[in-house]
């Protein structure tokens, strides 16, 4: 299980640990905390009032200080894993939906004619599909895309990063995607 720590703005910093969070939580840096309780840690007792430490961590929490980039500046790294859920599993060519093991990255202008691996040129493809467009473009191929790549945003890279997303995450995260997202389908 995943902690989502986000800056004292509000603006995803990254997937954290249980501990990574506790480390957070103790040494005064949490700001604030959204969603739900997800652990409770006992710590030792204190020596002069015999009480006991206790760590409750949110699913979400906001940490202070001023992250040192700007975030909207960031480029998502690019991954099959990505890739395929960016894409919902769905060939670009024939619409087939696909398991990750029956999928590629399919460039559409291909290394051999100097394109370059981005996320505006690639796809996901089903092996069948690649394999018939070979190093061709989908217009010397005859095999149209069926929908656009595009660059995830910030909020979007969190939710293509995680797959065991709480749902109280998920709702946070999903009400900043954009309204074009492939991710509201």
């Amino acid at each position: 299980m995943k902690v989502l720590k986000l800056s004292a703005q509000g603006l995803p910093q990254s997937w954290i640990s249980l501990e990574q969070a506790v480390i957070h939580y103790a040494s005064g840096e949490v700001r604030w905390e959204s969603g739900g309780e997800v652990a409770v840690f006992h710590g030792g007792h204190n020596a002069m009032t015999g009480q006991q430490s206790i760590v409750r961590v949110n699913s979400i929490i906001g940490t202070r200080g001023v992250p040192n980039i700007n975030p909207f500046n960031l480029r998502p790294g690019l991954t099959n894993a990505k890739l395929f859920i960016r894409d919902r599993n769905v060939c670009a060519y024939c619409g087939g939906h696909f398991h990750e093991g029956e999928l590629t990255r399919e460039h559409i202008i291909p290394f051999a004619q100097h394109g370059i691996d981005t996320w505006m040129n690639v796809v996901t493809a089903c092996k069948p599909c690649n394999h018939r467009k070979s190093h061709r473009t989908p217009e010397q191929a005859h095999m149209p895309l069926l929908y656009t790549p595009y660059v995830p945003s910030l909020w979007e890279d969190f939710i293509l990063r995680n797959r065991r997303i709480l749902a109280d995450q998920m709702e946070f995260l999903m009400a900043h995607v954009p309204k074009s997202s492939r991710l509201l389908d």
